[in-house]
């Protein structure tokens, strides 16, 4: 396998208060876990920022004008109780929104079998009509539709694997037969809403997971509900809102999952993106708020993109 790993040189322009879990050092945790001498063969680039412009192929206006309007000019600003936007979070959001267009074309055009990019800040709470959850834009829904219009991907599959439900990729595609939506989450859990009769337009499955279950009950529900429906849409492009904090140390959720059990994941979906659409996977991390069960998560993951096998035992 080929596995392009593009990382963000400017995350910590986005500022977010003392304390507070989205924080700067998740991206340096992963990257230290990524320097080992056994990811020497990912191939590796820095992000370029994209152009936010974009952001109105999913969300309305109404989403970068309250962004734009409640920015300071110095020092951080709150668009709701836990989301915030400081001087030059809209740099840190371009890079990267540009980190995963630019995967997006690096399996697009053969360069490479897949893609993980390692930016922030996440992306998979924004919704239509507003921004939340520590989220400001749905990164990665902006990439999903720039997919289908540069590169004709025709039928673009999401699998969000994160422990909150991505409520706003969901919002933003639950019309939308051409967007395959698939999440694994912690119910109930904020954001509250991913409940498995939540189907879209048949587009969306939703398999709600109970605190405590780890990773027989994942499996479970991949092979039973989320792997069938995804192999069935026949996806062009796979991409993958990767979030560790379903890892068993995360202070936001219950659940247990080990580095094993997102290896296993992984591999089920390059199974399919092998099987559908020329192993086309691009992966962008979403939460994870241990620092090191995210370094955990994030190595068996990449590991796993990297190599099509488990490895050692990633859970150290």
């Amino acid at each position: 396998m080929t596995t392009l790993l593009i990382s963000q040189t400017n995350g910590s322009a986005h500022a977010t208060p003392s304390g507070h879990a989205e924080r700067q050092e998740r991206i340096e945790a992963a990257a230290r876990a990524l320097d080992h001498p056994r990811f020497g063969a990912l191939m590796r680039e820095m992000a370029a920022p994209g152009d936010l412009e974009l952001a109105e192929l999913v969300h309305s206006p109404k989403v970068m004008d309250t962004i734009r309007a409640i920015r300071p000019a110095e020092g951080i600003g709150q668009i709701d109780p836990d989301t915030f936007v400081s001087a030059r979070s809209l740099e840190a959001s371009a890079t990267a929104l540009g980190g995963v267009l630019r995967g997006i074309e690096a399996v697009i055009l053969g360069e490479a079998h897949n893609a993980f990019i390692l930016a922030r800040p996440p992306g998979h709470h924004a919704e239509r009509d507003r921004s939340m959850g520590f989220c400001l834009v749905n990164t990665i829904a902006i990439a999903a539709r720039q997919a289908q219009r540069l590169y004709g991907a025709e039928r673009v599959a999401i699998i969000d694997f994160d422990v909150h439900h991505g409520n706003g990729t969901q919002d933003i595609f639950a019309d939308d037969p051409s967007v395959f939506y698939a999440s694994s989450h912690q119910m109930p859990l904020y954001p509250g809403t991913g409940a498995p009769h939540e189907r879209g337009v048949g587009n969306i499955v939703n398999a709600a997971l109970e605190a405590g279950s780890g990773g027989q009950e994942m499996r479970a529900a991949y092979k039973e509900q989320i792997l069938p429906a995804l192999d069935n849409f026949a996806p062009d492009l796979i991409l993958v809102s990767a979030g560790f904090d379903a890892e068993r140390r995360d202070p936001l959720a219950q659940l247990e999952w080990v580095g094993a059990d997102y290896a296993w994941l992984t591999g089920k979906l390059m199974d399919i993106a092998e099987k559908r659409c020329s192993n086309r996977l691009v992966s962008m991390l979403e939460g994870g708020y241990d620092l090191g069960g995210l370094a955990s998560g994030v190595s068996a993951h990449v590991g796993m993109l990297l190599t099509g096998e488990a490895g050692p035992d990633y859970d150290d």
